[in-house]
């Protein structure tokens, strides 16, 4: 009588095999690596069992090829819906001309003076958050700001004090 056949022996004999004969029939190397390691996983699960059959790689071999089909059908139905919707598009309008102008601006700045700026304004923290966050006492975060403002508000054209926080 035969010692029988381990897994670890198994997978490393056969799954290059299936790998390749799944390629070539569904024709994406990816797909087929995937379906025939979820079919060893499988095996893995119920190896006491899958062990005991007469083809053990014959039962992978099925079970990739029924994933691989079923993820055939889920893609050629998922495409189906889509190909059934509307083919309208919205319009999404690119950036105006003032906030090209501000990136713009924004771009210019020293970076702790940049960072500042983005943190207080857009990401609405306070100044002594800003200053936990960067390391800094909170008077140097307002003299980044400061400078920040003015440079930005030279670039812009705009007065520094129009919209203070």
């Amino acid at each position: 009588m035969t010692d029988p056949l381990s897994f670890d022996d198994l997978y490393a004999a056969h799954y290059a095999d299936l790998t390749v004969q799944l390629h070539l029939y569904f024709g994406d190397r990816q797909e087929a690596h995937d379906v025939v390691q979820e079919a060893f996983c499988r095996a893995y699960a119920r190896w006491r069992t899958v062990s005991g059959y007469e083809d053990p790689v014959g039962w992978v071999r099925r079970v990739a090829w029924n994933l691989a089909l079923s993820r055939w059908r889920r893609t050629r139905s998922a495409l189906s819906f889509l190909r059934r919707q509307p083919r309208t598009e919205s319009h999404v309008a690119g950036p105006g001309p003032d906030r090209v102008a501000v990136m713009a601006a924004l771009a210019e700045l020293p970076a702790q003076q940049r960072r500042a700026v983005v943190l207080r304004y857009l990401a609405d923290l306070t100044v002594p958050q800003i200053a936990d966050r960067e390391g800094v006492a909170e008077g140097t975060v307002k003299s980044w700001l400061h400078r920040a403002r003015t440079t930005l508000a030279d670039r812009l054209g705009a007065d520094e004090n129009e919209e203070t926080p």
